[in-house]
């Protein structure tokens, strides 16, 4: 113990010291260490954010128009002719001659009527044009006999102005009883149903024992009324279809059509321009036009669907671009477009015919222009971005070019001529 009452501490020994030095570095050489790597991680996770911040698009170069247009519509098989037929007298189906796909000649019999309460009418006016004529002749021959006796004390003047004006009366009456005659005789030849032209059956709606009624039809129990017959003439078929306002400008004396129908898979029959009804329905905007189609063999029926295909010219002029590049805003139609800063430049376009997956663009872009294709609603005007390659297989150049885009009949988005397009600038 010292003087002072205290116990003296231990010295350590040189070897201990060098111990506790060393260990003290090692911790701070870790500690230095974690910070410097946290340092550069969060320096690294500045750069990436950054990096991710610029967002990456893909663009495509605006197309030449196809040098011609295609369109499919459905349309509609009618009859050259079709008339349904009624009846024209009272009374019961006689009997009926052709069923539903019989040909008919024009005039020919389809059914009779049975119609006694006609016949008897009939007989009446006859009995009764007998009755006038004969009152016509007996008067005829007193207007005779009262001449004869002109001018002598026996009769007056006036009596025989009397008879002979007896006499013109009941010719009169004749004239009027054989026009009730010819009115009958009319009726009772509609007691044959008949075609009013050369074609085919299409219905037949009438039966052995039926009531049909003057101008209607077989009447049912509710009253109604239909006709008896439908004869369709179809050496040739008129073909209806609603063409939209956007390709109403292909209509013309000179358009054809391929039509199909789904019972001639692969068949195609040839159609022609008949008219057009040159006005726009108003709540679909197209307008009916009709084609004919020849059909000799009979091998079309009335009222069949049908698909017809149109091919008309296009304008190589007019730029093409995907509907996925345009961009509606406040502004109004839009395209991001990226500058040689690759930086976005938001354009107005006035845009033409939408041609299906591709719409025409009239103003705002030019055919060197780089536009960006399925724009995000994010852009801004002046934003830097990042350009990509194509997804392989499924929007990259070899997958939308075609050699086709060099007849001018493919509207695809990325030219042959500048395949690579979609690779300049990107990020490595």
């Amino acid at each position: 113990m010292t003087a002072t009452g205290e116990t003296p501490k231990p010295r350590m020994s040189g070897r201990a010291r060098l111990y506790v030095t060393l260990g003290g570095v090692v911790v701070a050489a870790i500690v230095a260490g974690g910070i410097l790597e946290r340092r550069i991680h969060v320096s690294h996770l500045k750069d990436v954010a950054q990096d991710a911040a610029i967002p990456r698009v893909q663009v495509i170069l605006p197309q030449k128009g196809p040098k011609t247009r295609t369109l499919d519509l459905p349309g509609n098989i009618s009859a050259w002719y079709q008339a349904p037929i009624f009846a024209q007298v009272s009374g019961y189906v006689q009997m009926w001659y052709k069923d539903i796909g019989a040909k008919v000649k024009a005039g020919e019999i389809l059914a009779t009527i049975d119609t006694p309460g006609l016949d008897a009418q009939y007989a009446a006016s006859k009995a009764n044009f007998d009755v006038a004529m004969a009152r016509y002749r007996l008067a005829q021959i007193t207007a005779r006999r009262w001449r004869a006796l002109q001018g002598t004390q026996a009769v007056s003047q006036q009596e025989v102005d009397v008879q002979a004006a007896n006499a013109e009366a009941r010719e009169a009456e004749v004239e009027a009883a054989r026009h009730e005659v010819s009115r009958y005789a009319a009726l009772i030849a509609f007691k044959q149903i008949v075609a009013p032209f050369d074609g085919v059956v299409t219905s037949r709606l009438a039966d052995v024992g039926d009531y049909v009624n003057a101008g209607g039809g077989d009447v049912s129990s509710r009253g109604t009324a239909t006709e008896l017959f439908s004869v369709a003439d179809v050496h040739r078929m008129r073909v209806f279809v609603s063409v939209p306002q956007d390709y109403a400008d292909i209509i013309s004396p000179k358009l054809e059509g391929d039509v199909s129908v789904p019972q001639y898979p692969g068949r195609v029959f040839k159609a022609k321009f008949l008219a057009t009804a040159k006005a726009f329905n108003a709540g679909t905007r197209t307008v009916t036009t009709e084609l004919v189609v020849d059909n000799d063999k009979r091998e079309l029926w009335p009222d069949s669907y049908a698909n017809v295909h149109f091919v008309a010219p296009g304008d190589p002029d007019i730029l093409i671009v995907p509907e996925g590049a345009l961009v509606f805003r406040a502004q109004g139609m839009q395209v991001a477009v990226v500058d040689a800063d690759d930086r976005i430049r938001l354009r107005n376009v006035t845009v033409g015919t939408n041609l299906g997956t591709k719409v025409q663009v009239l103003a705002g872009i030019g055919p060197k222009d780089r536009i960006v294709n399925n724009p995000s609603a994010g852009l801004l005007e002046g934003q830097k971005v990042y350009l990509v390659g194509a997804t392989p297989g499924y929007n990259d150049a070899g997958a939308t070019a075609s050699p086709a885009v060099d007849k001018g009949d493919d509207v695809r988005a990325m030219p042959t001529g500048d395949s690579n397009a979609g690779d300049r600038g990107v990020r490595q």
